[in-house]
């Protein structure tokens, strides 16, 4: 297999080959298997996955995820008008 890598790439690899006392094939070998393993562990990830820790941290209502009326008045809002403009 014969790779082709930035130059700044290049020096990374040989310069932490050296600092370690392996062959770059070794370095490269390892981070390749390193990578694949991270990748193949990784369930794809949800919203809910990512914003988890911060699902009922913020104040307001309880059911603000679900009730329609709260998107329709943060909208509203953030235009400058209410509810009542419209009625």
């Amino acid at each position: 297999m014969t790779l082709k890598v930035p130059e700044a790439l290049r020096r990374g690899v040989e310069e932490e080959a050296r600092r370690r006392g392996v062959p770059k094939s070794v370095l490269v070998r390892e981070c390749l298997e390193a990578m694949l393993r991270r990748k193949q562990g990784r369930k794809p990830r949800t919203c809910l996955d990512l914003l988890g820790d911060l699902v009922g941290s913020q104040p307001g209502p309880r059911d603000a995820s679900v009730n329609r009326r709260y998107l329709d008045e943060a909208v509203l809002a953030d235009h400058g008008h209410t509810r009542k403009d419209f009625h």
